[in-house]
């Protein structure tokens, strides 16, 4: 199908409101646009350049989990949840009370994120994956009620009050195993030669549209990118958090998924989502970058400082890429020191300024790898 031809679908009468049918997906996709043929290729090469990193940076996968955490937050702010880096690194029983239920929802996205990515080593990228993702999404958070793990067994909308002054109202119910059935088969389907930069933009869009969960399909619409791109080849860790541009372009977002089905504009989607592509791929490229350098600045200028300290400076400095908020109990087991020890190299580190105490607190002090985490913030 050539995409200037694409009809998005239909509107259905239904109860009270009516609902929207999209057409499948699953056949080829062509198209005469030139712009989306430059965007493509700058999206790939971009691709190409972030997968560098994967394979030729010392320790790149030291960086991998700071790029889930981030898409984590992310992922989950557009949902509405508020959580920062630091907290979504920090233990549960140091979250204040009320902002427990948002620390899980991040913390569940990463649990979600590691296993799908574990578990495409061994079965593809599927409706029982995404299903199970999905559970895990939910799991003792707002939403767990609203049939984790399971396609919905009634009809949602999105945006209003009620399905009277819905923004938008996706198919009912009956038709979502079906719909997902032809998007898994459009997936994986090795007859077509649509490219997969292409192919995820149409899946991710038709997945908005199809919303086969009552609760946490934006979070789940959006994982189901990275795991697609990694099931293929294209992208060889998570290192791609393309919600952030979503995020901070949240209304053109949400406008171009719109147009998608209300104007059949499937290229200014596609275009949309390879611009998305491009961006963030620059913007992990360039943090990767700037972290690498920082790394090797303060182990050459300021470990080397630390005297008799240095092998445990290492080891500490090391651990903080995975761990970028600790606590002393933490540096005594990570670095095997004792309690006065443990304090003594992390007052070394505050005094270096590789780290910055936040809570202000006598005991329980909490100390945060600030700078590195500031690169993901940008």
């Amino acid at each position: 199908m050539n995409i200037k031809d694409f009809r998005s679908g239909r509107w259905l009468k239904a109860y009270k409101s009516k609902y929207f049918i999209p057409e499948k997906i699953n056949h080829s996709f062509v198209w005469t646009d030139e712009a989306v043929d430059e965007l493509l290729e700058a999206a790939s090469l971009k691709l190409g350049e972030l997968n560098s990193f994967a394979r030729f940076v010392p320790d790149a996968d030291m960086f991998i989990k700071m790029h889930i955490y981030k898409e984590a937050v992310v992922s989950s702010k557009i949902e509405g949840t508020q959580t920062n880096m630091e907290e979504a690194f920090s233990d549960e029983t140091e979250i204040r009370p009320e902002r427990k239920d948002d620390w899980r929802e991040v913390n569940n996205y990463i649990q979600a994120m590691n296993y799908a990515i574990e578990a495409l080593k061994t079965i593809p990228l599927s409706n029982r994956l995404i299903c199970k993702a999905h559970k895990l999404l939910l799991s003792s958070v707002r939403g767990e009620h609203k049939q984790p793990g399971e396609f919905r067994k009634s009809q949602n909308w999105i945006g209003g009050a009620t399905l009277k002054d819905a923004v938008f109202v996706p198919p009912v119910h009956t038709e979502v195993p079906d719909l997902m059935s032809d998007l898994e088969r459009f997936l994986h389907n090795e007859d077509i030669k649509t490219p997969h930069l292409i192919r995820i933009a149409i899946a991710h869009s038709q997945f908005e549209t199809i919303h086969p969960f009552l609760d946490g399909n934006g979070r789940t619409g959006r994982l189901l990118i990275t795991l697609y791109l990694i099931s293929k080849g294209i992208l060889e860790k998570p290192l791609l958090y393309i919600s952030d541009f979503f995020d901070k372009h949240r209304q053109l977002y949400y406008d171009n998924l719109s147009i998608c089905r209300e104007k059949n504009a499937l290229a200014q989607w596609i275009k949309f989502f390879l611009i998305a592509v491009v961006e963030t791929s620059d913007k992990s490229c360039n943090a990767l970058k700037s972290i690498i350098d920082y790394k090797n600045t303060v182990e050459k200028e300021k470990i080397l400082t630390l005297g008799k300290r240095i092998k445990s400076g290492l080891t500490l400095f090391h651990y903080l890429f995975s761990k970028p908020v600790i606590q002393v109990k933490d540096v005594e087991k990570a670095v095997s020191l004792s309690p006065k020890a443990a304090n003594n190299l992390i007052r070394q580190f505050v005094k270096l300024g590789i780290l910055k105490e936040i809570t202000g607190y006598q005991r329980n002090r909490v100390f945060v790898f600030d700078d590195y985490i500031k690169a993901f913030e940008g």
